[in-house]
């Protein structure tokens, strides 16, 4: 999609492992600068064979792990020497740097006495620090890296680059801030008028409960807002009593979804009826827009422009 776009320097930040994934990225070196990620001696192995077997020389990023305990080498490992040298030593493959993400940037504080501030600032100079650590030990054994490539929303908004030994961080990727979304908002990245995404969303039912409460539902649930928490914020999603200046609808929470529904709690009576129409910000914007076919332009209450979203569920 991005290569059809026009992008001429695609870097697949994920570790891809597939012969039918490989040869696609093989045919996009024809046309494009296309990296992608490595973090295990066997996943380098296989990638050589079908790289070289096909003639191409594809350049590959070792996938550090910072600290969040997903997939990549662990920072302070000396795996990641051997893995690069490794891919050096293949054909079919070049070693063109190191990568990360800082996703414990999203755990927030770790203490009672750290502010949300002090929890951004630490995760970015923490991945800044490690990733120039690897960097260090890479030069060292004579692999010094071209790239390093640092990201997360959170942890670039408090980043700093430093100079050590000459290496630096070369490239950020903070995807979500595009955005924004109400994990961000939790976090003290951005604020509800920061958001840029909304949903549209139709209330279809409304019912009182016996302890006076209402309850109405949404025709919005899992399909669309998906089920990921947020920092900060209880339920999935923050309905909006004015889309315009970004005001949150008092006394209502999403405090479950099923499928096609969102559910909706309100302390005493609603202001709904059914049919109306509700905008709301959701958990996790990123998610979001990859189960929608297009989006809207919106300016307030005006909508602009419908765009198609040329990449949707395009996960593979």
């Amino acid at each position: 999609v991005y290569a059809d776009a026009g992008f001429n320097d695609i870097r697949i930040a994920y570790c891809t492992v597939g012969d039918d994934k490989w040869r696609r990225i093989a045919a996009l070196s024809n046309t494009c600068d296309v990296s992608f990620c490595v973090d295990t001696a066997d996943g380098i192995r296989a990638a050589s064979v079908v790289f070289s077997e096909i003639g191409v020389d594809i350049p590959v990023l070792i996938e550090i792990d910072n600290g969040y305990g997903r997939c990549g080498v662990h920072w302070s490992s000396d795996e990641t020497v051997a893995l690069a040298k490794l891919v050096s030593e293949l054909p079919g493959l070049s070693f063109r740097g190191i990568l990360t993400h800082a996703g414990d940037s999203y755990r927030g504080p770790q203490s009672n006495e750290e502010t949300l501030e002090d929890a951004l600032r630490r995760a970015s100079n923490s991945e800044r620090d490690r990733m120039l650590a690897v960097a260090a030990r890479l030069t060292l054994a004579g692999l010094k890296p071209d790239v390093v490539s640092v990201g997360s929303t959170p942890s670039m908004r408090f980043f700093q680059n430093v100079d050590r030994e000459g290496l630096r961080i070369t490239e950020i990727r903070p995807g979500n801030y595009i955005f924004n979304d109400l994990t961000q908002v939790g976090l003290g990245v951005a604020t509800l008028g920061d958001c840029a995404q909304t949903v549209l969303a139709t209330v279809i039912s409304l019912h009182r409960e016996n302890d006076g409460c209402e309850r109405f539902f949404l025709d919005s649930g899992k399909k669309v807002l998906t089920s990921d928490s947020a920092f900060g914020h209880e339920g999935y999603g923050a309905l909006l009593y004015n889309a315009r200046t970004m005001v949150p609808l008092p006394h209502a929470m999403i405090n479950a979804l099923s499928e096609e529904h969102g559910w909706v709690r309100v302390s005493g009576g609603a202001t709904v009826d059914v049919g109306d129409r509700l905008r709301l910000v959701a958990n996790h914007s990123c998610v979001v827009m990859n189960t929608q076919k297009s989006v809207y332009l919106v300016d307030g209450y005006d909508v602009l422009e419908e765009i198609r979203v040329d990449a949707q569920s395009a996960v593979t």
